[in-house]
């Protein structure tokens, strides 16, 4: 029995994992688009911490789907968890990209709904299930 409990938790492992693959498989496309949309037409970067939020909750939202997907019970918890290790990944690349990344209570907020939005999707993707 112990075996198939191991095998369980590498299955929800993997699933939390592909989920933020796809959470970040999503920002990455609909940045690149943006970036592509700015640099080629008329467009101004005005609208692009709108952009940004968006995205990122959209990616949480999913990655939480995903993640709750694999998951047999708590489905908001592993969306919650889904939620947060995005967010602790893009912290680190912030940390490392910018020089002047400080948080803030813009950050934190973000940081908030990001956890929430990953639970949201967490409890759809558990309730979803086929």
């Amino acid at each position: 029995m112990r075996a198939e409990a191991g095998t369980e938790h590498r299955s929800q492992f993997k699933a939390l994992t592909m989920g933020i693959l796809v959470g970040y498989a999503i920002t990455c496309i609909v940045f690149l688009g943006y970036s592509m949309l700015i640099t080629y037409t008329s467009m101004s970067e005005k609208n692009m911490p709108i952009v940004v939020a968006v995205t990122t909750l959209l990616s949480v939202v999913v990655a939480g789907f995903d993640a709750a997907r694999g998951a047999d019970r708590k489905g908001w918890l592993w969306g919650m968890g889904a939620g947060l290790v995005y967010v602790v990944i893009l912290a680190v690349i912030m940390m490392l990209a910018l020089k002047n990344f400080t948080i803030d209570s813009r950050t934190v907020t973000m940081a908030i709904l990001s956890v929430a939005g990953g639970g949201l999707g967490g409890v759809l993707g558990i309730n979803l299930k086929k």
